[in-house]
């Protein structure tokens, strides 16, 4: 990966600021989101995309989601998404059930097994983030932020 202080800034080009920025912050996720896919294999033995399941599951491990809501929240295929789901059930991960009077409707949440993994694996995890964000977002992608966000970075400033 380029150093950060290499990359591009958010003005000049053919694009508009707006997407310039979107597509600056776009690289640096996609750096962060790669470090730690090797992370999320060794911790939980899942694939990137099925933690993202996990994560989002987590968010209220206490609660059921439609498969539908999974797939909207996450921007996948609902074919793409059974798939997932039925690794992570195999896994021990998530439980399927019908959802009470929608024979069509599948409700998917967090066994008891996942809410130990994620649990023991969150301090490695976000750790990762962090070092990660740190080494990939220069200043480019944090005046991109900036642009994008400028309610955050207002609030940022203040803090």
């Amino acid at each position: 990966m380029a150093d950060p202080s290499e990359c591009p800034t958010t003005s000049g080009g053919l694009l508009p600021p707006e997407l310039h920025a979107w597509m600056l912050m776009l690289a640096a996720t996609g750096a962060v989101e790669q470090e730690l896919r090797s992370v999320v294999k060794e911790r939980l033995d899942v694939s990137h995309d099925e933690f993202l399941v996990l994560c989002l599951l987590a968010a209220d491990p206490g609660q059921a989601l439609r498969m539908t809501q999974v797939a909207e929240l996450l921007g996948r295929p609902k074919t793409r998404l059974t798939y997932q789901v039925a690794c992570l059930q195999h896994a021990g991960l998530v439980t399927r059930r019908s959802v009470c009077g929608d024979k069509r409707g599948i409700e998917v949440a967090l066994t008891e097994k996942a809410r130990g993994l994620l649990k023991d694996a969150s301090d490695a995890l976000a750790e990762t983030v962090k070092e990660a964000l740190g080494r990939f977002m220069g200043p480019a992608q944090r005046q991109a932020l900036c642009a994008l966000m400028p309610d955050f970075a207002a609030e940022t400033a203040r803090e």
